[in-house]
């Protein structure tokens, strides 16, 4: 029943809901203790009001944010709140005294001050905000002074209205003792603090404190790029829960031959950006993005295809390639928009072939076979592939897809056989321990998706907690103890270390200042990497081999979870794809209802899969391969899957991937030559070209 409420109350935890009841209960005897009068029920009453409200805001509850929507916001309940005072006031007798009138002239004086305040904290962060966001850019040609101190603007509304509470305090105690002094005190005291904020912050509204303008930015950027000029991009579009779709492109980006630059279009995105040595440009406006001057770029590559892709599609001077963020049988693998491109790099045969058989009007001779760069932390299988497990017992890697955009139940296993699965590993007769890493975007769609992963996790972590106190595990639990408690130290000791080098433990510094300080640090950058890869080791050595995991966020990540599973069950996704490059067993589940050969004939990447229906009775097929070499009869499928689904080992993944940007910036170099010399004449059209460059590779740019 609880959860339930939770749910239909939009709140994210039980305490949230119990704070929203709390507050609905007590506005009103807040009401009916003015009106009695009592004083100590409109104290009790409204205490419970700041504090049930503070929780609520300090959780941005979606609560709170639908009370402003019905008129009902944070300043109002402020408002009422101090009108009651009054109401009470009066009714307890004092209508006619002095401390009523200054009470009302107080209460009005301070609600008038919210509007300059909000109106100076408006502007300073509009003023305070860049055209453009941007990290490992040099911006030295421009001013951008240090932002206001933290606790002049963040949550400055709220904290400007709590300054009435000296003011409640003390209109309160002069009711209880009928001495004014004090409400004259309090009162006075929330006056002078609210006109104090607001002369705080008046000095950061000189034009010495504020960014320069849209046009001195946009101009200094400019010159950036004709210093760094830079021969190829990477473009991305997306919201926030998409941020991983451009981060599995930072490792590739940083090995990229001549100089590359991200280009973002979402200043959210921009926040959730991993760490990367490679200039980073986030452009919101449109009109901002065509006006800058890209002339050198010679290749556009584009990680998902959405709607703001035209803002840059349209320029002729540089090829266009979609890379996409996986590579799967899903449809969105061959999306007809992919013909709007110049060429569609894939990573196998399979994805030419995937695009033949859909026939969605995107040509063979514009599909690059370059392999998937990011696979390269994957470690293969050891062994033969199987049979000889990393631990103990097996460690089974549960990754289900997300829910999708329609209903179709071959989107994810996660709806109609996610609880199957995972109590069928968690009951195997042979132990395992599971891992659960669900998708980034799961439950931002379908409640019902939500409700399953919720039940998924509260599975896993109750098996987990009975794990730790069986007899079977409890012996072998103390024995790494002190292992696992060094690991934990040397956890925080990496996160201390990497908050202070990506600037999280800063919170005084905004957007305009990070612009500004995210400069280039190749030393800094290797020490992130480092730092990562330790922080997993570290990871991974926190808790015990048999001990059930769900692993929700960005870490660790989702190739350090194939590194230290031994299979995985997943649905279709390039999840699956991925996992292939690793050689491992993996089962993959038919939600719809397809049947074996069906299921396989429509899905390249199960063809050496075991096949699970929504019972996921055919687990045990899984678990046997991972634990007998001679059960697992789809070793060699595998191999060869792998090498149609990925490409050749050799040459590897990126010098694939380079060569096919060398060779396309060619062509984008050779029509940019060619339409200069056709705009030229007929005359200097036929005169050789003595300043064109002998080489048209990614380091050699000629503006178009």
């Amino acid at each position: 029943m609880i959860s339930t409420a939770i749910r239909l109350a939009r709140v994210g935890s039980g305490s949230e809901l119990a704070a929203a009841l709390l507050l609905g209960i007590a506005f009103p005897c807040v009401m009916l203790a003015a009106i009695i009068p009592h004083l100590w029920l409109f104290a009790v009453s409204a205490a419970v009001t700041y504090l049930a409200d503070t929780f609520l805001h300090q959780r941005g509850s979606y609560l709170v944010n639908r009370l402003a929507k019905v008129r009902a916001g944070l300043s109002i309940r402020f408002l009422i709140r101090q009108m009651l005072l009054v109401l009470l006031v009066a009714r307890s007798g004092l209508g006619q005294d002095r401390i009523f009138y200054v009470t009302v002239v107080a209460v009005l004086v301070f609600y008038g001050l919210q509007a300059p305040h909000g109106a100076i904290v408006t502007l300073l962060r509009l003023r305070r905000r860049l055209p453009v966001v941007t990290r490992n850019i040099d911006l030295g040609a421009i001013r951008i002074p240090d932002a206001p101190p933290p606790w002049l603007l963040n949550r400055s509304a709220e904290k400007m209205l709590h300054l009435d509470v000296f003011a409640m305090v003390g209109v309160l105690l002069a009711l209880e003792t009928r001495e004014n002094l004090y409400g004259y005190a309090g009162l006075g005291l929330s006056v002078v603090l609210a006109v104090g904020y607001v002369l705080a912050l008046l000095p950061y509204l000189r034009p010495s404190r504020l960014v320069p303008s849209a046009e001195k930015v946009l101009k200094a950027v400019d010159g950036w790029l004709a210093d760094y000029k830079p021969t190829v991009m990477l473009y991305f579009s997306g919201s926030k829960e998409s941020a991983y779709q451009v981060n599995m492109w930072l490792e590739t980006m940083d090995q990229l031959e001549g100089r590359p630059v991200i280009v973002l279009r979402e200043r959210v995105i921009a926040q959730q950006l991993g760490p990367t040595a490679v200039p980073v440009l986030c452009v919101p406006g449109g009109v901002h993005l065509m006006n800058l001057d890209l002339s050198t770029v010679r290749v556009a590559l584009y990680a998902a295809n959405v709607g703001k892709n035209i803002h840059m599609l349209r320029v002729p001077t540089m090829r266009h390639v979609f890379i996409g963020h996986g590579d799967s049988d899903k449809l969105a693998s061959v999306n007809p928009f992919s013909k709007a491109y110049d060429e569609v790099w894939t990573a196998g045969r399979a994805g030419r072939d995937r695009y033949a058989l859909a026939d969605v009007g995107v040509r063979d001779e514009d599909i690059v076979e370059v392999g998937r760069p990011q696979l390269a932390p994957i470690e293969p299988a050891s062994g033969s592939g199987s049979g000889s497990t990393r631990n103990p017992i097996p460690t089974v890697l549960y990754a289900p897809t997300w829910e999708g955009w329609d209903d179709s139940p071959g989107n994810t296993s996660l709806l109609l056989a996610g609880e199957n699965i995972v109590k069928r590993l968690l009951s195997a007769q042979r132990p395992v321990r599971v891992l659960y890493k669900p998708h980034p975007f799961t439950g931002t769609r379908s409640a019902k998706a939500k409700a399953v992963h919720e039940r998924i996790v509260a599975l896993v972590e109750k098996a987990a907690a009975e794990r730790a106190t069986d007899a079977r595990w409890a012996g072998r639990s103390t024995e790494p103890g002190t292992e696992r408690s060094t690991a934990r130290a040397e956890l925080a000791r990496i996160e201390a270390r990497l908050s202070e080098l990506s600037g999280v433990a800063d919170a005084s510094r905004d957007e305009a200042e990070e612009s500004r300080d995210a400069k280039a640090d190749p030393a800094r950058q290797a020490e992130l990497t480092r730092l990562r890869d330790e922080w997993n080791t570290a990871y991974w050595r926190s808790f015990g081999w048999w001990e059930h995991r769900v692993i929700a966020g960005a870490e660790p990540r989702l190739y350090d979870c194939f590194n230290e599973s031994d299979a995985m069950v997943s649905d279709i996704s390039s999840v699956v794809s991925d996992f292939i490059a690793s050689g491992k067993p993996y089962a993959v589940t038919d939600s719809a209802g397809l049947g074996a050969e069906e299921f396989k004939r429509q899905n390249t990447a199960v063809r050496a899969a075991v096949i699970l229906s929504n019972s996921a009775k055919e687990l045990d097929q899984l678990l046997d391969a991972v634990t007998d070499p001679a059960a697992d009869r789809l070793a060699a499928d595998r191999r060869e899957l792998k090498r149609y689904l990925l490409g050749p080992d050799e040459p590897s993944s990126i010098e694939q991937f380079n060569a096919a940007a060398r060779a396309l910036a060619a062509k984008a170099q050779a029509r940019n030559v060619g339409v200069e010399q056709r705009l030229a004449g007929p005359e200097e059209a036929a005169a050789p070209d003595d300043s064109a460059p002998e080489n048209n590779d990614l380091d050699s740019p000629v503006r178009g």
